[in-house]
């Protein structure tokens, strides 16, 4: 209860003056906003300049920047102009403008780093043909002057070749040195850049040899690994994000006169009067002061039945309201709404869970260290030994290309690869690059209940109980309503053939059900309350048919395909199985009963999820969650691993890490027992890897591999990495 009250909790606004100042102060700050717009007309510098100073000179925009090639404008204002203000500015300037909203933005971004990806791997590999093309000229007896003409060419071919393609592995790997740390990108990009130092040497020397091709190759390769890992995790938008998106940008303020204004949602206070329209989903936390409707909220409580609403009842920022207009006075805004809240536990968990470290940069705190101490020792001491500089920068490139971590580094990508093209026939889509590695640790799974377990949609029990007469009044009053339960009484009776009672004056009332007049008597169905009858302990809606005591129709949830199924082969590989539901206890004591799940949680809101599994993390347990609505978000990233259906809300899939393209369950037992035969194969490829090193390495140290030799064996030993990856399928 504490924690539910502190979702909706707002604190009293201070009178004092400096307390008044400052959050005049905030205010400002608050109202401050970041618009994109955009804007498909945009085609030369001087649409650019039209749009900018159309933009420019807008009342309240502090700056406006267009990018030609995503063909937007970036517009900084001071909260007092609005998206549909700008425009309105543009339309006047000649060109037609759209609001772009964050998510998006974030999708954009994250496509973006996909081309960029796809376009370092083109370079490279076109580069690489045309070096290789160069290197079999030399390989084919090339001497003197044309032998060194080709390695001139090669060497303007693959120096600007490698400061592209592979700055993500440079970038990668500054930033772990940075940070006090060694990570697999450290000794890639270090064998790449000792294979151009000793390249360049011997071709400035005039030497037989040079390695570019090998540097070229061991780029392309490993880049193809980058975007095949970036393609098959279908890199998705942050779910915090997805939940900021969700929240209202304006709102409609009433004012002292009875009107109403609209205003952005920044601007809106504790105390502000709010009208929210039927269908418009709240802007803040508050408490409804006029109007009775129905709300939707599965947003935090992941239930699809709507839930009456009348003056007094709090309501919470991101909830719908269905049927009737109603007023709320505001309790929290902005960051102290629940919505807001919801979206930091998100953020919270997500920043945990990057922090997981992957098996390859576990190896790589081991294996980056022995390789470079190894290369070192084999300089200075040739060095030492020969005196020859040359010949010592040979032998350490060597060790340093024959012990490079491309094996280990395609070790991970190859078996998730594998193991996810397995796991996509069966109708589960793998997000992120981790995912595998954790599903086969996982010893607990939690399960939501609705739209989860069950099918999330309400079916009327036992219609066959009553006569035809009663059915078609049913029908006749449920076709007048939009509710969730007279929705699945229409669906239901109109199947069986029959047709709607003539009735007059059809009315809903919001909130409460449907009234209609039949002959000389009034007729209703809708809520218990209003009809005067007893509640049920199951969901359930009432007909008055004006003679005698309402009549029950009671509802129940279809288990989702494979549930059953899914719990019973998870229990039987010895993995705990928990129940939580933001349901009522009876409904989930039955679904829990049914199922043979013997714990269970009930009336949860989303930090009670979060917190439920938290509490079972912290005793150790590698929890998979498998949840669909907004109210689960918090807990799928909360948890060690998470799942979520195709039909889960946008945010739910984003939050999770595996997304269950069908509506059956049962290939989840399935997933992990792939996961941990994916695991076991990214093991055996550390083992291979590591016995390669034993065998190749001591070859380079005492000067039997030269740098080809050794880029030609590091090529064998990803190969078998790959093919000991294929077995998977």
């Amino acid at each position: 209860m504490t924690e539910a009250a502190s979702f909706s909790a707002c604190p009293a606004c201070s009178a004092a003056p400096a307390a008044d100042a400052l959050a005049k102060g905030q205010a400002r700050a608050l109202r401050e906003t970041h618009i994109t717009l955009s804007v498909p007309a945009v085609h030369c510098a001087a649409c650019i300049s039209t749009v900018e100073h159309a933009l420019a000179a807008a009342p309240g925009v502090a700056a406006a920047r267009v990018n030609l090639t995503l063909k937007r404008a970036s517009v900084e204002t001071d909260g007092a102009v609005s998206a549909e203000d700008l425009v309105q500015v543009l339309a006047r300037a000649g060109y037609e403008a759209h609001e772009l909203d964050a998510g998006t933005l974030a999708a954009t971004q994250t496509d973006r780093a996909g081309r960029d990806l796809l376009m370092r791997l083109a370079v490279a590999g076109f580069a690489s043909m045309n070096v290789m093309l160069l290197s079999v000229s030399v390989w084919s007896g090339a001497e003197d002057a044309t032998r060194d003409m080709f390695h001139w060419i090669s060497a303007a071919i693959t120096l600007p070749t490698i400061a592209f393609s592979g700055q993500p592995f440079f970038r990668n790997a500054w930033t772990a040195l940075k940070a006090g740390r060694l990570n697999m990108d450290v000794p890639i990009s270090l064998a790449i850049a000792l294979a151009l130092v000793t390249s360049l040497w011997e071709t400035m020397l005039s030497g037989e040899h040079a390695y570019f091709d090998a540097a070229l190759t061991l780029t392309f390769f490993l880049l193809a690994g980058r975007y095949l890992d970036h393609r098959t995790r279908a890199v998705a938008r942050s779910a915090a994000e997805e939940l900021a998106a969700l929240e209202v940008p304006r709102a409609q303020r009433m004012l002292a006169d009875g009107t109403s204004e609209t205003v952005e949602v920044a601007a809106l206070r504790p105390g502000d009067l709010i009208r929210v329209r039927p269908g418009g989903r709240m802007p803040v936390d508050g408490e409804i002061t006029e109007g009775r409707s129905e709300l939707d909220r599965s947003l935090l409580t992941g239930e699809t039945v709507p839930v009456f609403a009348a003056p007094g009842q709090g309501v919470s920022a991101g909830e719908v309201n269905l049927t009737g207009p109603l007023t709320v006075r505001a309790t929290a805004v902005g960051r102290d709404t629940s919505l807001h809240r919801m979206a930091e536990l998100v953020a919270i968990a997500e920043s945990g869970r990057s922090r997981y470290t992957s098996l390859a940069d576990r190896a790589a705190k081991l294996y980056a260290p022995g390789v470079h101490i190894l290369s070192a020792l084999a300089f200075v001491g040739w060095w030492l030994y020969s005196g020859d500089l040359r010949t010592a920068l040979n032998i350490a490139a060597a060790v340093l290309i024959i012990t490079c971590p491309c094996a280990l580094g395609l070790a991970v990508p190859a078996v998730t690869t594998a193991a996810s093209g397995r796991l996509f026939k069966r109708g589960m889509l793998i997000k992120h690059e981790t995912a595998l590695e954790r599903l086969a640790e996982v010893d607990t799974v939690v399960f939501d209940k609705t739209g989860t377990l069950t099918a999330g949609t309400p079916a009327p029990l036992d219609l066959d109980r009553y006569d035809r007469p009663t059915l078609e009044l049913v029908l006749a009053l449920a076709e007048g309503s939009s509710h969730p339960l007279s929705l699945a009484l229409s669906k239901a009776i109109r199947a069986m053939g029959l047709a709607p009672a003539r009735i007059t004056d059809l009315t809903e009332r919001p909130g409460y059900g449907t009234e209609a007049r039949m002959g000389d008597r009034i007729v209703r169905l809708g809520r218990a309350s209003w009809l005067g009858a007893a509640e049920s302990d199951t969901t359930a809606t009432y007909l008055d048919a004006g003679q005698g005591a309402p009549v029950a129709f009671r509802f129940t949830d279809a288990l989702r395909p494979g549930a059953a199924e899914a719990v019973a082969a998870l229990q039987a590989a010895g993995k705990e199985v928990i129940l939580i539901s933001g349901d009522s206890t009876a409904a989930v004591e039955a679904l829990a009963t049914r199922l043979g799940i013997g714990k269970w949680m009930a009336g949860a809101l989303p930090g009670d999820k979060a917190a439920r599994v938290s509490a079972l993390q912290e005793k150790g347990a590698h929890v998979l969650m498998v949840g669909d609505g907004l109210n689960d978000t918090a807990a799928l990233t909360t948890a060690h691993v998470s799942i979520s259906p195709a039909s889960a809300l946008d945010a739910a899939r984003v939050a999770s890490d595996i997304v269950l393209l069908g509506g059956d369950l049962s290939p989840i037992p399935e997933a992990l027992v792939t996961a941990q035969k994916a695991t076991a194969r990214i093991r055996e490829n550390f083992r291979i890897a590591t016995l390669y090193n034993v065998i190749a390495v001591p070859l380079a140290v005492v000067g039997l591999a030269t740098p080809l030799v050794a880029a030609i064996a590091m090529s064998t030993s990803s190969i078998t990495v790959s093919l000991n990856a294929l077995r998977l399928r």
